[in-house]
């Protein structure tokens, strides 16, 4: 996929394009000494990690204002939408303090570090002063659903919070566990980035 395939998919305005543009150059130059993302995945980013973050705006309700982003890493999809998207205050939880500073000089050179905070810390501890608050809790390649539910329910608003969890192929199996222990409504949303891959979109989540 090119920036322009991209743009055209994403539906996005060529000074937001720019701003991705930075992005990817920044994650490339910073790849070399620390690991973002799989090696393999670089040469198509503009649709394993752009894409893939982007195509989880529309199903963002329209009267959210803020997004919390689980275990941020090299800042999909959080920081992705936090550009996209300059009515969301969003908060992007990384433990690793060298990926918590790549996440900051690429929100401050894309211009998205007003509407951004970083929370260089393990989630445990960074749940507590966002509890109750979150619109939206997203994450990507973090953990099991199952465990996920577990982290996002204290970070959810009681009335109309959502979970956004792209899956890959064993979608299903996570969601099968995941019910045992959990009560929740399920959308399940057929990824344009991966042909195998599904979007979990959750709600009306509380623990059986």
């Amino acid at each position: 996929m090119t920036p322009t395939q991209f743009a055209e998919l994403a539906g996005v305005s060529r000074e937001t394009l720019e701003q991705l543009v930075v992005y990817k150059d920044i994650l490339e130059q910073i790849q070399i000494r620390l690991n973002l993302v799989g090696p393999a995945t670089l040469p198509d980013a503009w649709n394993r990690h752009f894409f893939d973050s982007a195509q989880l705006l529309p199903l963002i309700p329209n009267t959210a204002r803020r997004l919390v982003d689980l275990g941020s890493g090299a800042g999909f999809p959080g920081l992705v939408l936090a550009i996209l998207t300059p009515r969301l205050e969003v908060h992007l939880i990384e433990g690793n303090r060298h990926k918590a500073g790549f996440l900051a000089e690429v929100a401050r050179k894309t211009g998205a570090a007003r509407r951004v905070t970083i929370h260089a810390t393990r989630i445990a501890h960074a749940t507590p002063k966002l509890a109750g608050s979150a619109d939206v809790v997203t994450a990507r390649a973090l953990a099991e659903l199952e465990e996920l539910l577990g982290l996002a329910a204290p970070l959810l608003r009681p009335e109309g919070g959502v979970a956004l969890f792209p899956k890959g192929a064993k979608a299903e199996a996570e969601l099968t566990r995941a019910n045992k222990k959990w009560k929740m409504r399920v959308d399940r949303i057929a990824s344009r980035s991966d042909p195998s891959g599904t979007i979990f979109r959750i709600s009306d989540l509380a623990r059986i």
